[in-house]
């Protein structure tokens, strides 16, 4: 039975903002305006590498986090209404320390179809049978529209990376 990382066991906006506020720290002291930029920063912060990347997910599946010893990969769905969203949903996931699908090297080998087959039967699995991972969704949503919100307010307002210092000092 797999487990989420996340220490926290119920919803706490606070814990989120908390989040969002230190991703948006590490974005202004890389002048990391774009959410691609972004995600960037966080990747140079953790000294672990973020890679994105799309493929053809199986149905219902926009995003997914792919976890290797030694890097992340975010793989978007080719054709999404929203990839920033998304994005930021799978960066959560990676900030909070979620537990994702672990990856082994060797499945690189096997088709993206049948690796996006595999992990969402896994994830959906885990959902029905004891519902871990509830909490780790509310967050990675919670923590994508937060940081959504806060990079179209300061990007709107003039130079992305003197907002962010503004928004910083008044808390």
């Amino acid at each position: 039975m797999s487990r989420s990382k996340t220490q926290s066991t119920s919803r706490s906006y606070r814990r989120v903002a908390a989040a969002v506020d230190a991703v948006c720290a590490v974005a202004a002291d890389s002048d990391a305006t774009s959410l691609d930029e972004v995600v960037a920063a966080v990747s140079l912060e953790r000294q672990r590498e973020i890679e994105i990347t799309s493929a053809q997910l199986g149905p219902g599946v926009c995003g997914q986090r792919r976890f290797y010893p030694e890097r992340d990969i975010i793989v978007l769905a080719d054709a999404l209404p929203s990839r920033d969203h998304t994005l930021a949903h799978e960066l959560g996931h990676i900030v909070f320390d979620h537990e994702g699908a672990p990856a082994v090297e060797t499945t690189l080998e096997v088709s993206d179809d049948l690796i996006a087959y595999m992990l969402s039967q896994r994830a959906h699995a885990q959902i029905v049978e004891d519902g871990t991972d509830d909490l780790a969704e509310w967050e990675a949503e919670t923590f994508a529209a937060m940081l959504m919100t806060r990079l179209r307010v300061f990007n709107n307002r003039g130079a992305g990376v003197s907002v962010l210092r503004f928004d910083e000092a008044l808390g």
